[in-house]
């Protein structure tokens, strides 16, 4: 009776990647990250501006009840007065509730105020170009909607990319 003998294999095959194979692979990975972490640092940031959008229109809507009870509007966020006096503020406070944007009023007169959330420095919001800045105007019973980068002029126009219409 013949034997039949094993093919020639090596009796210790290996079975593991070769290091030119796992050099490849982390090039693709590094490639993909590369392209897909800053849109969604962009999604991140876009999904943080409802925050400051959020606490602009909480100061509008108090900035109207406070015209509705006096002869004009504030630039107080908070209740600075002494205790028994009436409040000469609206009781906001001037950061948003997860710390990624300041707010603050100016310019009120009788017939208007601007409203401004500016992102803080240092936090990822920092980095949203020309969102940095987001602004409501009223100004004689109308609202402009503006945003700006860090240092530049507000952008007023119908195209503002900041603010969904």
């Amino acid at each position: 009776m013949m034997l039949k003998s094993a093919p020639n294999r090596p009796r210790h095959a290996q079975r593991a990647f070769t290091l030119i194979e796992l050099m490849v692979a982390v090039v693709v990975v590094a490639l993909l990250a590369s392209v897909a972490l800053p849109s969604f640092m962009d999604s991140i940031r876009k999904s943080r501006r409802s925050e400051a959008f959020a606490a602009l229109s909480a100061v509008q809507q108090a900035q109207e009840r406070w015209r509705g009870n006096n002869a004009s509007y504030t630039t107080a966020l908070a209740n600075t007065a002494a205790s028994g006096s009436p409040p000469n503020g609206l009781g906001l406070p001037a950061t948003t509730s997860s710390g990624y944007y300041t707010v603050a009023l100016s310019d009120a007169t009788a017939t208007g105020y601007k409203v401004t959330a500016t992102a803080v420095a240092g936090k990822s919001q920092a980095d949203d170009g020309i969102c940095v800045r987001l602004r409501i105007e009223m100004a004689g019973g109308n609202i402009v909607y503006g945003s700006a980068t860090a240092a530049g002029a507000f952008d007023t126009s119908a195209n503002n990319r900041c603010w969904a219409r």
